[in-house]
């Protein structure tokens, strides 16, 4: 799952940030609502965390030019403005959900999650393949009954092949979904990954390599 937080406050878009990667979310942030704007039209984002009292472009207006784009992500509306018809109007325009802030971060995390689950490709809140099973609430991963500990940016991989079912991911397209803006294209971040994640997973070997095409979940 990768999100884009739009928060102008510095220490509260840091918290949302390192929060979130604790979950296992690649996330980027931006400051304001131009900006926001720029980064839809060229990455490919879940969630959209969208504080509404932004400088420049107004987050109700980030709001309506998301939608009007046509785009996948959803966009949740994190604001301190918390009477019923705010939320009333930030939903009119276009927002999947709203949260006042203060929040608890847990409810976030969760609401983040259910805006995930309800996109145009359905996402099971647990996911299976042969002996591997994969809580995405509880963030636990077991292999024929066996719990496996995973670091979150295995977790995240792991999801990804997961919910691709037996298709083959680029790395390209893993490095899009599980890493940030700033992460090298070059970088060999993937393959590592990859590597310990298979390693952790054991045997009989269940994350294979397409030779110039990417990796995916299969079974002998």
């Amino acid at each position: 799952m990768r999100v884009l937080v739009v928060e102008d406050e510095p220490y509260m878009a840091r918290v949302l940030e390192l929060g979130l990667r604790r979950e296992s979310i690649a996330v980027d942030v931006t400051h304001d609502g131009a900006t926001a704007l720029e980064r839809v039209a060229v990455y490919d984002y879940d969630a959209v965390v969208l504080d509404r009292d932004l400088p420049g472009v107004h987050g109700d207006e980030v709001c309506r030019r998301i939608v009007a784009m046509g785009l996948d992500c959803r966009i949740l509306m994190l604001t301190a403005a918390g009477r019923l018809g705010d939320k009333v109007a930030g939903l009119g325009l276009g927002a999947d959900d709203y949260l006042a802030k203060p929040f608890d971060f847990p409810e976030l995390v969760a609401r983040l999650r259910a805006l995930y689950r309800r996109s145009p490709m359905a996402h099971p809140p647990v996911l299976t393949f042969a002996d591997l099973r994969f809580d995405t609430h509880r963030r636990r991963v077991t292999r024929a009954g066996a719990e496996v500990r995973l670091t979150p940016k295995e977790l995240a991989v792991l999801e990804l092949l997961m919910r691709a079912d037996g298709g083959v991911l680029s790395p390209e397209y893993l490095l899009d979904k599980a890493w940030d803006a700033h992460t090298d294209p070059l970088t060999n971040a993937v393959r590592l990954v990859v590597h310990t994640l298979r390693k952790k997973l054991g045997e009989p070997r269940i994350v294979h390599t397409a030779i110039s095409a990417g990796y995916y979940l299969g079974v002998a």
